[in-house]
């Protein structure tokens, strides 16, 4: 659950139901997939992580739990991923920063609370910096901020010359049937402009950040330098020792008061406990 390597396949069905996508089309840039919730405000946006798409059992666990309480909420694709447009081997955390600010500038309305799960949570922190009064909260699970950056960096010097002279990153994952991910060398030196973890994030609205500490792919520590990083100082950690739990509504990081779409605004140290 906890993978930043989260991927899905990409088939016509969310579980046992069958919706359809809708698609927003934007001027030069791909159509990106999406399926919204109507509702009240503030509304849920879910964020998947990398390679994954909008039908992850944390997507749609978290529309119902919306659902049942009569908020807004949308999932959708990134560009290259699932139905959306694009090709997958020239996408880059720019364009997939893009993507998220077009889902929040043009299909929301009103404050907006955003779930990341693993990149998904590097993502909702930038758009978070880049439409501060848009973004009530954020939920990050799993938060893989910089991470693809700092696994690079962490890599032989020769390796990383080969690397950059092949023009190609394999990326070992148990959960890939190929065991591995191909990312484009291009990739990594876009994602080093967006990093944010080595100064002050400007973030002042409510975070709340849940990690595993059995996580394999994304360390739990990441979790603890977005907190210390943060400017705001409603922030809460939230560490699994047995690792991430299947999504289900009593353990949604949202049913708490302080991350509830009910009362975003709220404080307290227990919220999102799980």
């Amino acid at each position: 659950m906890c993978s930043l390597w989260d991927a899905t396949k990409n088939d016509d069905k969310d579980g046992c139901r069958k919706l359809s996508s809708q698609y927003l089309n934007r001027p030069d840039l791909p159509k990106l997939a999406y399926k919204r919730i109507k509702g009240r405000n503030p509304g849920v946006i879910f964020l998947p992580g990398f390679a994954s798409s909008m039908k992850t059992e944390k997507a749609l666990g978290l529309e119902e739990f919306c659902k049942s309480l009569g908020h807004s909420f949308i999932r959708f694709d990134y560009t290259g991923c699932g139905t959306s447009g694009g090709n997958f081997s020239e996408c880059s955390i720019g364009q997939w920063k893009k993507d998220v600010l077009s889902v929040l500038d043009e299909l929301t309305e009103g404050p907006q609370i955003l779930v990341g799960s693993n990149m998904g949570g590097w993502l909702m922190l930038l758009a978070a910096i880049a439409r501060p009064e848009r973004v009530a909260a954020l939920v990050g699970i799993a938060t893989g901020a910089d991470y693809l950056v700092t696994a690079f960096r962490q890599l032989p010097l020769e390796t990383k010359k080969e690397i950059e002279e092949k023009g190609e990153w394999y990326l070992p994952n148990k959960q890939k049937e190929e065991g591995f991910y191909k990312i484009p060398y291009s990739f990594i030196k876009d994602a080093e402009n967006h990093c944010i973890l080595h100064s002050t994030i400007p973030i002042t609205c409510p975070v709340r950040l849940i990690h595993g500490m059995k996580d394999e792919h994304i360390p739990w520590k990441i979790s603890l330098k977005v907190a210390e990083n943060v400017l705001g100082s409603d922030v809460d950690v939230i560490l699994r020792k047995q690792g991430m739990p299947a999504f289900h509504l009593p353990t949604s990081p949202l049913t708490q008061p302080a991350c509830s779409t009910s009362s975003y605004s709220a404080r307290g140290s227990a919220a999102c406990r799980s």
